[in-house]
């Protein structure tokens, strides 16, 4: 079989939701797959610095991470786009006038603004997981030169709504995880741009790619890629842009869908 690139979301694909784990029908399908000469890559909308050590640990080819902001290949970075400093500060500036709590994403670490009146209910939770520095300890230099690729925003009850949304439209590209949670994402960088890239400097077409997904920030990567799966526990809002679907994640989804594809056959599996 022709070498193929498989691309995988984390969280609902890869990684369970909390108590987080990687079911280990995934680990032997993905194990299976590299064996049988195809790569895998994980894309993702987290950071780099967010990615879970045990996911890095997986051996996989290559990582895009930030809804497309970060490529890498094996350890190499091949591109990382953050957004002009002028636009971040205004940014910053913004969700503070509308009362958003926002967290920013920076390639190997999270800003955030102390002198917002309000604060994102997350923040403890990530400033447990990576890097969190405050935009407002910054010296001179740094607070005006500072960037950021996307960020995370949380709207409250007593959030301008409005404000928000008008701003993001004109400057970003807005998913919605649900709960009043909303990725801030790039205009240009998308998980499907990741794909592109990484198919461009493999030298592979857009046929030879998979995409495994779960949610609607997904989309961009399950229309791009010419094969596209949706996980069984995925938003009904996928499917229609998806060639086959899964079973969930914690009932062996990667495994069958791979047994399904061809990509590794059952001959390989133990027992």
């Amino acid at each position: 079989m022709n070498k193929k690139a498989l691309f995988f979301d984390i969280d609902g694909t890869i990684l369970t939701p909390p108590p987080f784990s990687i079911p280990e029908s995934t680990r032997l399908a993905l194990k299976l797959a590299r064996e049988n000469g195809h790569l895998t890559f994980i894309n993702t909308g987290r950071i780099f610095g967010l990615v879970p050590p045990e996911i890095k640990a997986m051996d996989f080819d290559g990582f895009v991470c930030g809804c497309g902001t970060q490529i890498y290949l094996h350890d190499t970075l091949l591109f990382h786009s953050t957004l002009p400093h002028e636009l971040c500060a205004r940014t910053a500036e913004a969700m503070k006038r509308f009362r958003v709590p926002a967290i920013y994403e920076d390639g190997e670490r999270l800003l955030f603004d102390s002198r917002s009146p309000v604060e994102a209910p997350s923040a403890a939770i990530f400033r447990d997981l990576t890097c969190m520095k405050d935009i407002a300890s910054f010296d001179p230099d740094e607070a005006g030169s500072y960037s950021f690729g996307k960020f995370l925003a949380q709207l409250i009850p007593e959030s301008d709504r409005k404000g928000f949304f008008d701003f993001c439209e004109e400057h970003f590209t807005c998913f919605c995880h649900g709960h009043d949670t909303y990725e801030i994402t790039q205009k240009g960088c998308t998980k499907a741009t990741g794909i592109a890239a990484v198919l461009e400097k493999l030298g592979l077409s857009r046929e030879d790619s998979y995409a495994f997904g779960d949610s609607s920030n997904d989309l961009d990567m399950l229309k791009y890629a010419g094969t596209s799966i949706a996980m069984g526990n995925s938003m009904a809002e996928i499917l229609p842009f998806c060639t086959y679907q899964t079973a969930d994640i914690d009932k062996d989804g990667i495994l069958n869908a791979l047994l399904h594809f061809g990509l590794i056959q059952k001959e390989q599996l133990p027992g």
